[in-house]
């Protein structure tokens, strides 16, 4: 909006009809105490502001507007019929004014003028604006800069009080702060610690990971710089993303060979008990055998039910053993798998039977969904059986309030999926990533349900050796789904 100033009425109307034919919007004061108290309460672009008027005058005027931080920035012309001596437009300019205009008025000139001045208030407005965006996002950045370096303190105070050795990397994996535990293993703190010449590459390693989109977990051997002896760390590289852009990098390593050498030891007393208890089983499932037969007894006798009941347990027995031993296969690498050509809806039929024998006081109902297999597998036979005895074994163990499991099975594009579908307890969705673990239980359930949490370890291995997947989907209180897929061919 522009402003006139002027003591004649008829002065203001010539200028507005002018203005407003341009398209310009007027506002009109005639005092200069008018003109302060509008200049004041609104926002004007520009000033036309007569010289000679009684009261405040249009120098005073101009000298009030430029004291204010408000009206100190809104360009003034000046119009004058009488003071047209230099004395007075350098007045007039000295007083706040950026042009002087002298009466009569040539209308195009003033056009010109108020057009350059009413477009450079607003090239100002404009600038102002800019101006205070960008202080608000320098203050924004430094704020964000404070925050992020007392993240960084606190991150970096943080890691050296772990017991791990910790570094952080920037996003282009450059390492930038490493705590002091790491200068008992390397020298430079820009430099990975000497791996084992058998382990794998720690770069490689990262870089896979990164493509695979997943953090990094890499079991690595590391010796201390004044040490010959490597020990077992487990090194875990996590990205720290911000708007879903990783921008920083946390790793630690930390001593795991104390857990290792446990392990192993573990494992070798399994193997050699497993191998010494197979021995005196298997005389003692012998002479069972013998005992049934050299004594003559009823069908329904208290001896053959204690006899039957010998049995069952020395099956059970039996199975434990047989899995402890293929678990010491597995950790030795030792573990066979024998393909050869089978009828896999065959192998079904006979892993049912096994079932419903083997579980005759459950009154369970197996439930077989999907497409019918009419084509030879390739495969160790007896090793699937294993899995799917496995999988429908646990469907019915932990489903105590169900009498029906489904077991489906699909094509999909050159593999088959096998899949056993339970209504029972379900498992907690934070405990299904470790389900297929060595010895590994879900807390919820190991107190209700016996075992040691090796079946489907060795169900995992066995999938693997045959080049397949496997895996669950579960929800607690509402079942599990274990699936695995073999190839077709």
């Amino acid at each position: 909006m522009i402003l006139i100033v002027d003591d004649r009425q008829e002065n203001i109307y010539s200028l507005k009809k002018l203005l407003e034919s341009k398209n310009f919007s007027v506002d009109t004061a005639l005092s200069g105490e008018e003109a302060l108290k509008k200049v004041l309460r609104n926002s004007y672009a520009l000033i036309i502001l007569d010289v000679q008027m009684p009261g405040i005058d249009g120098f005073e005027v101009a000298e009030t507007l430029a004291g204010f931080n408000k009206t100190k920035d809104i360009p003034i012309i000046f119009l004058s019929a009488v003071n047209t001596d230099k004395k007075f437009i350098t007045k007039g300019y000295a007083s706040g004014g950026i042009d002087y205009v002298t009466k009569p008025i040539d209308s195009d000139i003033l056009m010109l003028k108020v057009k350059t001045f009413y477009r450079l208030y607003e090239q100002t407005l404009a600038l102002n604006e800019t101006q205070q965006a960008l202080r608000s996002e320098i203050e924004s950045r430094k704020k964000a800069q404070a925050e992020l370096k007392e993240r960084v303190d606190h991150l970096h105070s943080t890691l050296e009080s772990l017991p791990q050795i910790a570094f952080t990397a920037n996003a282009e994996r450059q390492i930038e702060f490493v705590n002091k535990k790491w200068f008992k293993y390397s020298l430079w703190p820009n430099v990975f610690p000497d791996t084992h010449p058998e382990d794998k590459d720690i770069w490689d390693e990262w870089t896979a990971s990164i493509n695979a989109a997943r953090s990094l977990e890499l079991e690595i051997r590391l010796k201390k710089i004044d040490s010959d002896i490597f020990r077992f760390h487990l090194l875990r590289i996590i990205p720290i993303k911000e708007q879903n852009i990783v921008v920083k990098w946390v790793g630690t390593f930390t001593d795991i060979d104390d857990q290792k050498q446990m392990e192993k030891k573990k494992d070798e007393f399994l193997s050699i008990a497993s191998h010494e208890l197979k021995t005196p089983l298997t005389s003692i499932k012998a002479y069972i055998q013998l005992l049934e037969r050299a004594i003559d007894i009823e069908k329904d006798s208290a001896t053959n039910m204690y006899i039957s009941r010998v049995q069952t347990q020395l099956s059970k027995l039996n199975s434990f053993i047989a899995d402890l031993l293929d678990i010491s296969k597995i950790d030795n690498g030792k573990m066979k798998i024998n393909k050869k050509a089978f009828d896999f809806e065959h192998l079904l039929a006979n892993v049912v039977d096994t079932i419903y024998h083997t579980h005759e006081k459950n009154n369970i109902e197996i439930e077989r969904e999907g497409d019918i297999i009419d084509r030879l597998m390739i495969g160790d036979e007896i090793r699937i059986e294993q899995v799917l005895i496995n999988y429908l074994t646990n469907a019915i163990k932990y489903s105590p309030n169900s009498n029906r499991v489904i077991l489906k099975t699909e094509r999909e594009h050159s593999f088959l999926r096998v899949s056993v579908l339970d209504f029972g307890i379900g498992i907690p969705e934070h405990k299904q990533k470790g389900i297929f673990d060595k010895f590994y239980r879900v807390e919820e359930s190991s107190l209700r349900f016996q075992g040691l949490g090796i079946g489907l370890y060795i169900c995992a291995e066995i999938i693997r050796q045959h080049h397949g997947t496997y895996g669950v989907k579960s929800q607690q209180g509402h079942g599990s789904t274990f699936y695995f897929t073999i190839p077709l061919n």
